[in-house]
């Protein structure tokens, strides 16, 4: 079932080249889980599209199952460098094993993340702080989870 729906799924995302999986779960009693985004958002109709081609490809008289399309929420972390691609110019929070790094993310390359942020530091002499620049490239391995922050 799970290759049936996996091959499903790649004809329908080699529709619309701009969404891509993000992951598919399949449990025990045929409950089919999808999450999916897209270079430009995902849209409701992206959602509708995605599981008509699975769902009118699939036979309920021979299995009986549940289909669920999602788009990658806000709150969900990043995980694939073509989500760190689409948010270049927003505000991340990345966890490494080290430290917390909150910044607006600047670059994304295949490897790595360029975060920038301004910080307060005391002043090389005399008293009071000064507003430095500052950045930090991160490798994918080293982050731990890194999520988008919303700002209202």
């Amino acid at each position: 079932m799970k290759q049936k729906v996996a091959l499903l799924l790649e004809k329908a995302l080699e529709e619309n080249p701009s969404l891509f999986l993000i992951s598919l779960s399949i449990t025990g009693d045929n409950q089919i889980k999808v999450i999916i985004d897209g270079d430009k958002g995902v849209s409701v109709q992206d959602c509708i599209e995605v599981s008509r081609a699975i769902e009118h490809n699939l036979d309920r008289d021979s299995e009986d199952f549940s289909l669920e399309v999602l788009s990658a929420g806000v709150s969900e972390p990043l995980t694939l460098v073509r989500q760190y691609q689409k948010n270049v110019g927003r505000d991340l929070k990345v966890k490494t094993k080290k430290e917390t790094l909150e910044g607006t993310l600047v670059e994304a390359s295949e490897e790595t993340v360029k975060l920038a942020w301004k910080a307060k530091e005391p002043k090389p002499t005399g008293k009071g702080k000064v507003t430095v620049e500052k950045e930090a490239v991160v490798p994918y391995q080293d982050i731990v989870e890194a999520k988008v922050m919303i700002k209202f």
